[in-house]
């Protein structure tokens, strides 16, 4: 018959202990090895399906950085075309002002001269009084438009 001894067992409990032990850690591997497989799987599918999708995203971009170097041309260009017109605006007015300004003095001296012919019968006066209404209505004149300058104009 077979005898055991005590070291016997021991050995024996020990052998079918990391028996026990090795198939554990190949049933780990195994599921992890499984787990490795669908993980690879996942990420090959998420990078077919987002690949394209950043592609086009930076399609997208492109367009939009066009369309938006157009855009800043067309707020260029009118900003060079208020500029342009508001430097006609200024040339014209700076044109018009002169004359309208002295036709202005001319009229209120032409109406205090023959005001003043009428009332004093004196040529020499009258001629006085006239070039003193026309240089204040000219003053006046500058003054208000000067004043006007720095108004908006209406826009309703």
């Amino acid at each position: 018959m077979l005898a055991f001894s005590a070291g016997d067992v021991a050995y024996i409990a020990l052998s079918v202990f990391l028996v026990l032990v090795a198939l554990g850690f190949a049933w780990v591997a195994w599921k992890l090895g499984e787990t490795f497989g669908r993980l690879s799987a996942f990420i090959r599918g998420a990078q077919e399906e987002v690949l394209p999708v950043v592609s086009k995203v930076g399609t997208t971009v492109d367009h939009v950085n066009a369309q938006m170097q157009k855009v800043d041309q067309m707020t260029d260009s009118a900003v060079d075309a208020v500029q342009s017109a508001d430097a006609a605006v200024r040339t014209l007015s700076a044109a018009v002002t002169a004359p309208v300004r002295k036709l202005s003095g001319l009229a209120a001296g032409i109406s205090h001269g023959f005001a003043d012919l009428k009332v004093h019968r004196s040529w020499g006066r009258a001629k006085a009084a006239a070039g003193a209404a026309a240089a204040e209505r000219e003053a006046e004149l500058e003054d208000e438009l000067r004043e006007a300058e720095g108004t908006e104009w209406p826009t309703s």
